[in-house]
């Protein structure tokens, strides 16, 4: 067992901290003390055999810290798609900079990287405790959000216009590597300023985040929807629920739903490639579940099947291909399948994407979030820069930018995990590929 030394994890400072931290009461955390933690070949891409492990700087307040807190000035945004518990998050920095720091003031970018851009002509919000005091209680963001990549040099120049020390960026894999632009254009020209990512993906697939924000209550509003398809199911012969979760290219928010209910007996995810024809093929297997228990329910991630979709290559704003519908698809195929062999089926079915992006966070998501906003903070007054927030193994620490845009997170198929979920499911292995399983 060896320590990886080929895995960068030291996270860049602006300077020496020299300021005596306003925190009296606090147990400090030394830079000098790292934490080894195991890591799982899924967050390496490394194979199955032998042990990891890997130097971690830990999240907490510090002894010393760099910024003056009179003198400090913060700005949060928010980026990309909603998502619960982006408010909590809003309101634990403000809550912590101003109460525990007392720094000079946070402005809220309205709109995303648009905000920082004049030509939009959007508005900057003065962030309070005042008036951050219950945006816990509603979904979405109070920032507002966009998509699309804006210059980082026109955020750094807005940064230095409304004299900015500390830049918060809130947002999935898009954000942090805006915000590892933005870090390095920073660094160019010589500024103080500091870039703190915390990780925001309702899909669950920012890289060496084990557990993003929102992910929780986003499982738990989708077994919902679930539960729903199958009483739907239940309640004609022959029925079928199926719903459409999200998840481009990582299969979490379906995996684990249907883990958390289990009533569901296919679940579709982008990592697993499966057959619609054949004996083995996802149609018949459906048709034999109906046959034999008169009723089935199916669980879609957005983003899988796509090879069975029309697609055009096209992205959106944020450089994400453009998915075809595979629901849409599932739903053509069976009728003609099912039509081809004179078999009767009632189809009903749900996507719920919207509702669970904008409802509030549940209890475990609003802690999660509390605690990500906190130690963002910790690590900000402490001059640290090109990093994120994330907590690995019940333990919060500090990853630099270069790691968690290093690449997607997803399911890992050949795991335990997607074992316990084919066996809860019960479905027909034989309906993957075979260079999937």
């Amino acid at each position: 067992m060896t320590i990886n030394q080929a895995l960068d994890t030291n996270i860049a400072t602006l300077g020496p901290c020299k300021v005596d931290t306003p925190l009296p009461y606090y147990h400090y955390i030394s830079d000098a003390e790292k934490i080894s933690l195991f890591l799982s070949p899924d967050l390496l891409d490394a194979p199955n055999d032998g042990q990891t492990i890997a130097e971690f700087e830990e999240a907490g307040p510090r002894e010393k810290i760099y910024f003056d807190p009179p003198k400090t000035k913060c700005a949060i945004v928010t980026c990309g798609g909603l998502c619960p518990g982006i408010n909590d998050v809003i309101r634990a920095i403000v809550m912590s900079a101003h109460h525990n720091y007392h720094v000079s003031g946070t402005l809220g970018i309205r709109y995303g990287l648009q905000g920082f851009i004049p030509k939009y002509q959007h508005d900057v919000v003065e962030l309070t405790p005042h008036n951050v005091r219950d945006i816990h209680e509603f979904g979405g963001t109070i920032l507002s959000s966009s998509r699309g990549p804006q210059p980082p040099e026109e955020i750094v120049d807005a940064l230095e216009r409304m004299n900015i020390s500390i830049l918060f960026m809130i947002g999935g894999d898009g954000t942090m590597k805006a915000a590892s632009a933005v870090t390095e254009e920073v660094l160019r020209r010589g500024l103080k300023i500091a870039v703190i990512g915390i990780p925001k993906t309702i899909d669950n697939d920012i890289n060496f985040v084990p557990r993003s924000f929102g992910f929780d209550t986003a499982v738990e509003k989708a077994t919902e929807a679930i539960r729903c398809a199958h009483v739907e199911a239940l309640g004609a012969p022959a029925g079928i629920g199926m719903v459409k979760l999200m998840g481009r290219e990582s299969g979490f928010i379906a995996a684990q739903a249907s883990l958390a209910l289990k009533e569901v007996n296919f679940v579709l995810v982008p990592e697993a490639k499966f057959k619609l024809h054949g004996q083995d093929g996802f149609l018949e297997k459906l048709k034999e579940r109906l046959q034999n228990r008169g009723h089935a329910v199916v669980v879609v991630a957005e983003g899988a099947g796509q090879d069975l979709c029309q697609v055009d290559g096209q992205q959106d704003l944020s450089g994400n291909p453009i998915l075809g519908d595979i629901c849409e698809v599932l739903r053509a195929e069976i009728k003609e399948h099912f039509s081809a062999h004179d078999f009767s089926y009632t189809l009903k079915y749900i996507d719920p994407s919207y509702i669970i992006r904008s409802i509030p966070a549940n209890s475990n998501d609003r802690i999660y979030c509390g605690f990500l906003g906190q130690h963002a903070v910790h690590a900000a007054m402490a001059g640290k820069t090109g990093m994120v927030v994330s907590k690995l193994q019940e333990r919060y620490m500090y990853l630099p930018l270069r790691i968690v845009t290093a690449k997607r997170r997803k399911l890992n198929i050949k795991s335990n995990y997607w074992r316990s979920v084919m066996e809860s499911t019960g479905q027909p292995q034989e309906i993957f590929s075979t260079d999937e399983i």
